[in-house]
């Protein structure tokens, strides 16, 4: 099972329009300035409109945008790569920090990448490293935002799509060729062992170890205090608005905290967050497919399963049993264990009180963690929404104004939220913890995103008060912390922009502009493209697709630059695709230097200035391994008004959208190509950007399924290849850590 299965299921079947109604009341064609004021938009909200600086056409336009100072990208690009090496341009090396089954703590075994660790993987490295962050600690051992030489890294790991790695046996679903992990039941062995679980299990989640910088070079220090696992078991506080903290935890209660206070654990970690006062973000993205119905059960009523299919608990309309894609609750003991049986979500007691039918209301938050006091618990933070969530950043800390932190939500056809604070910020809470998060994080206003075609947007509340959602037909809102929990369907309500699959975020530090992936969606037509997802078409070279294959970045920037902002403007920074593709589908006039597809990681470098741009791709594989990107970004607005014409199944027709000044290959380069079938993701750096830190997720993913015979393994990365990190075979996740051989800031 490909570990993308998941982002790639359509739960939303709401009537959202996707603008084509709205764009087939004209022609279509890019709009002019003439038109936006013949439409009816408002003098004073010009200004806010991307395209005017660089129409032309009268004496009256607005002045450009002044573009912060860039400075040039340092590096010949590297070319396409099939290697089963991680591939960096001349002067540039790395090392692996650590890899999926390291050990934190000398009491454990080493790894033996062959599947017979005795233990439970509850004191190790997990699988599958995703998003990560860097967290300076002083001579007191508290948080700093100064370089110590000392440093806690915080990594998620998101999927255990790759687990028949680490088990002896390699189980997997019926030795069928391409189905690497169980999707359906029907196990190699013929039932799943308690002991593999409790790896997989475990291995989900975040990572905490200590670095140290020894000569000159950042290490992994075993045994240190501030290593830590926190799992799919570790207990997790219930946190929100105080008012409706109480309904809330009523959604939330189980047989195992029957105050629904407190969850366990968290699972499919992807993009994540830091905030201003130090602690980390996780992001629980695609979690709804860990569960289980037996065949014959039911939903306890027509709201719950309302939900659980919006959310993909329950993946077919109608249906009254799905298979757990992780076969968790098919160890034998799952009746009397409940680490096992949490996982079955039928409702076989009297009340929630006795059974696990509220545990997917447990999962797809923002969880907090304070990666520097290991006693600390994390807190699930529901006033931020639940939803596949894909990142949480926070916008541009300003004292005494609210903090904005924005999020995606990778599914396709799914939207872009903002989280506003109530509290103001204030400076003086650095280093905080947990008492800060709960003062920022519990306490706001959430929102939705709507991409107007104008090039404006809107954040629309999701609040019970609006008659949208206090009205929607589909779902009966009890109350907000309905909302909050069934977040997705509240943005249905208010009509919210269906985009192509949003994933990480990104906020540039030199202006504020925020940045958003989306990494492709196959359900994009001629019909339902917009201005903000203009492209339909087909890929029908190498790996064929169709839809948008290729994904595109958007960028929005907010209305006065201030958090609290209820309208932005946007556009379109890049459009991924082949360099061959024609210009119809390469409208950022990609070259063999800087193409790509998929953008997925994204991530602004404080040092440099830098926009780092990661992909997680299946449609240019045939050429290249996933690959990150370099690039020099301007502002919003900084190009213009253009049209995209598709054609895609025998339809054709023509979109107006926005698209960010062209950046060539002067400010737009390939920097590194990573081991045949991973996904680059995850990335951080030092304070002064001369050591960055990169993860490599799920190298040699396309493996055959374990049969009778040994793996026949895609990739053997790390333990083959420049730096052997040992042991060899089996091919594993990791961090890598790379510099300059000048010593110089990477990137310029």
């Amino acid at each position: 099972m490909s570990h993308h299965d998941a982002d790639d299921e359509v739960c939303n079947d709401s009537s959202n329009e996707h603008f084509q109604q709205v764009l087939e009341r004209g022609t279509r064609t890019p709009l002019t300035r003439r038109h936006l004021i013949r439409g009816g938009v408002g003098l004073a909200a010009l200004s806010s409109i991307p395209f005017l600086a660089g129409c032309g056409g009268g004496g009256d336009d607005a002045p450009a945008p002044a573009t912060p100072n860039a400075p040039a990208l340092g590096f010949n690009a590297i070319t396409k790569s099939l290697l089963d090496d991680v591939v960096l341009p001349a002067g540039y090396s790395y090392s692996v920090l650590h890899a999926t089954g390291d050990r934190l703590f000398s009491t454990e075994t080493a790894y033996s990448n062959a599947g017979t660790e005795a233990d439970d993987w509850s004191r190790r490295i997990g699988d599958h490293h995703d998003g990560m962050d860097l967290f300076y600690v002083d001579a007191l051992g508290n948080y700093t935002t100064q370089d110590t030489g000392r440093a806690v890294l915080a990594v998620n790991h998101e999927s255990s799509a790759d687990a028949h790695f680490f088990h002896a046996t390699g189980q997997t679903t019926n030795g069928v060729s391409g189905k690497k992990f169980s999707q359906f039941g029907g196990w190699d062995l013929g039932t799943r062992l308690e002991s593999e679980v409790l790896k997989e299990i475990n291995h989900h989640g975040v990572s905490v170890s200590e670095l140290r910088k020894v000569g000159g070079k950042w290490t992994f220090q075993i045994d240190s205090s501030f290593n830590r696992r926190v799992t799919a078991q570790t207990v997790i506080d219930i946190a929100g608005p105080a008012v409706h903290l109480a309904d809330i935890r009523a959604l939330m209660v189980t047989k195992y905290d029957t105050s629904g206070a407190t969850s366990r654990g968290t699972i499919n970690n992807c993009g994540h967050g830091k905030t201003p006062w130090g602690t980390y973000l996780a992001c629980e993205e695609n979690w709804a497919a860990y569960f289980f119905m037996p065949a014959g059960s039911v939903d306890v009523d027509a709201r719950t399963k309302v939900s659980r299919q919006r959310y993909g608990v329950i993946r077919a309309p109608n249906a009254a049993a799905t298979a757990g894609s992780q076969g968790w609750s098919a160890v034998a003991s799952a009746g009397t264990d409940s680490r096992f049986g949490r996982w079955d979500v039928s409702a076989p007691g009297a009340t929630a009180a006795q059974d696990y039918r509220n545990e997917p209301n447990t999962f797809g938050y923002i969880v907090e963690i304070d990666p520097l006091r290991p006693n600390a618990t994390p807190a699930k933070r529901v006033a931020m929404g639940r939803f596949a969530h894909e990142a949480a950043v926070c916008g541009i800390p300003v004292a005494g104004q609210p903090l904005a932190f924005y999020m995606g939500c990778d599914s396709q056809n799914e939207y872009v939220y903002k989280f506003v604070s109530t509290a103001l910020w204030n400076p003086a809470d650095v280093g905080g913890g947990m008492a800060a998060g709960h003062k920022y994080l519990d306490e706001g206003k959430l929102y939705v995103a709507k991409f107007n075609d104008t090039g404006t947007g809107e954040w629309l509340e999701l609040n019970i008060a609006n008659p949208l959602i206090a009205g929607y037909a589909p779902y009966t809102f009890a109350h907000q912390a309905d909302v909050l929990v069934n977040a997705r369907l509240a943005a249905d309500a208010v009509g919210a922009t269906k985009m192509d699959r949003p994933e990480w975020g990104a906020v540039n530090p030199k202006n504020g502009d925020v940045y958003f992936t989306m990494t492709n969606n196959s359900s994009r037509t001629v019909a339902n493209a917009d201005a903000a997802n203009p492209r339909a078409y087909a890929d029908n070279d190498g790996n064929a697709g169709s839809g948008n294959p290729n994904g595109h970045i958007v960028r929005l920037s907010e209305q006065g630059r201030a958090s609290t902002a209820v309208a932005f403007s946007w556009d379109i920074f890049l459009f991924g695709a082949e360099a061959d593709a024609g210009p119809a589908i390469n409208l950022s006039g990609l070259t063999a230097a800087n193409d790509f597809s998929s953008p997925d990681g994204l991530w602004f470098s404080p040092a440099s200035g830098i926009c780092w741009i990661q992909t997680d791709d299946g449609a240019y594989t045939d050429q290249t391994n996933c690959m990150l990107l370099a690039a020099i970004p301007g502002a919003v607005g900084d190009g213009g008004p253009a049209t995209v014409n598709n054609s895609l199944g025998g339809n054709t027709g023509s979109e107006g959208t926005f698209i960010g000044a062209a950046l060539g290959e002067s400010k737009l380069r390939r920097f590194l190509v990573g081991p045949k079938g991973c996904e680059i993701t995850g990335i951080t750096e030092t304070a002064d950007g001369r050591t960055l830190f990169v993860n490599i997720q799920h190298p040699g993913e396309r493996t055959n399924a374990y049969g009778a015979g040994p793996f026949v393994l895609q990739s053997q990365w790390p333990g083959v290849s420049a730096v052997n990190y040992l042991p060899a075979g089996r091919p594993r996740s990791a961090t890598i850590v790379i510099t300059r051989a000048d010593g110089g800031v990477i990137g310029l």
